[in-house]
């Protein structure tokens, strides 16, 4: 069963006891085996309009949504999904698997679909040729280089529609849940789908987990075979501290973008799908970053090590264990606004014992009026042993009564 425990806070200067409300809540009974009030959807925020489709704006450090407009709308990536090529890239470098210096060679299906015949985006490498790793993440993120991807497609699954699958299980492995890959580069597929949050959680993820390859990304131009060609990142240009990551473009998917920026060491990421021009896309996601720069600050929800609440247990030593974050848990405001802020508790429950401390158990979730401002995961603060067959026994009858009653209140 899902369970919800909740409280509402107060907007401005919000750092209060959250987790003596939420045990009060769970102490009175106040969980709900149910699923969440359709009032609690995300949408977007009528602060801020923009002429964008899909669009969010994220603060990596906090990982707070401080814009959000049909972020978990599924559509068509184009290039932006070179964004998860590279990431399984990073990936088998940093696990040891691949090296700079190895190389992949360029098939001829690789030169005619992706390289120069294709009169698309390339690096123009020479069909047949061994073109070293390192070359390759260059071509890809300056020159958005087709070839570069399918040629590692190749080189690393045998073909795309094999590295496509691999792709979506790396997706799940970082907390993915919707986005699905068919290909390397971004070709048009009715099966190749994401959403603008998961592409900003992809960008998130990247800049904090490679720090040595995202400085790939503010690079302003590469020379392969004698050719040079420019970043295509509108961003980098206009003077606001951009410094990657990625854009893309089809006449299914329109004008993409996924960007970040940095201000007073304060970064952002932006994403912006559907754009029906290059101008509106650049334009946007500036305007969007703006917005964030100059109208939002960080609040502290919850301290580090700070109990956030419980979940209930099934056949433990106790009836709730204690929940942590991972860290601080901030969420971004609005400057000199008031909104009410909506905390709750989300996991599947009870949760049966034993329990062993730093389990995952379930995740805050943050709203800003009716917006989705911020997720964090949860786990267990403490061990939790298997309890006595009285205890074990009690637990089993009040699931049976809760169980019945639901029936009973399904009927009505």
């Amino acid at each position: 069963m899902r369970r919800f425990l909740k409280t509402l806070l107060p907007g401005r200067g919000v750092r209060i006891a959250v987790a003596a409300l939420l045990a009060a809540a769970m102490a009175a009974g106040l969980y709900a085996a149910r699923a969440a009030p359709a009032a609690m959807a995300t949408k977007k925020d009528d602060a801020f309009q923009t002429s964008i489709p899909a669009a969010v704006v994220l603060d990596p450090d906090s990982n707070s949504l401080l814009f959000d407009k049909n972020g978990d709308q599924l559509v068509a990536p184009a290039s932006l999904a070179k964004l998860m090529t590279l990431e399984y890239v990073f990936n088998e470098i940093k696990q040891g698997r691949l090296k700079l210096d190895d190389t992949f060679r360029i098939s001829e299906n690789a030169w005619r679909k992706g390289g120069a015949p294709s009169h698309g985006s390339t690096m123009f490498a020479a069909i047949h040729s061994e073109v070293k790793v390192d070359d390759l993440i260059h071509g890809i993120i300056v020159d958005s280089a087709n070839d570069a991807c399918i040629a590692i497609a190749e080189g690393m699954a045998g073909n795309e529609t094999a590295f496509g699958a691999l792709l979506t299980k790396r997706a799940r492995e970082i907390g993915l849940e919707k986005s699905t890959f068919t290909n390397a580069e971004g070709f048009p597929d009715p099966n190749l789908r994401v959403t603008a949050r998961e592409m900003a959680q992809l960008a998130r993820h990247i800049i904090k987990t490679y720090p040595d390859f995202f400085p790939y990304f503010a690079e302003r131009e590469f020379t392969w075979n004698n050719i040079r060609q420019q970043n295509r990142n509108p961003l980098l240009g206009m003077g606001i501290g951009a410094d990657g990551m990625k854009t893309g473009e089809t006449a299914e998917a329109g004008f993409n973008l996924v960007g970040t920026a940095v201000q007073d060491n304060f970064r952002l990421i932006v994403v912006v799908t559907g754009a029906k021009s290059d101008k509106e896309r650049g334009d946007e996601a500036k305007k969007m970053l703006e917005m964030g720069f100059h109208g939002f600050e960080a609040r502290v929800l919850f301290a580090e090590g700070q109990n956030i609440g419980g979940a209930k247990v099934f056949g433990g030593d106790r009836s709730y264990v204690s929940l942590l974050a991972p860290g601080i848990v901030k969420v971004m405001l609005p400057r000199n606004a008031n909104e009410r802020l909506l905390a709750r508790i989300v996991y599947t429950g009870p949760v049966s014992a034993p329990i062993a401390k730093g389990q995952p158990i379930g995740k805050l979730m943050v709203w800003r009026g009716e917006n989705l401002a911020l997720e964090v995961p949860l786990t267990a603060a403490e061990d939790v042993g298997t309890g006595t067959m009285s205890q074990r026994a009690m637990d089993g009858a009040t699931e049976l009564m809760i169980g019945l009653f639901k029936a009973g209140v399904n009927k009505l």
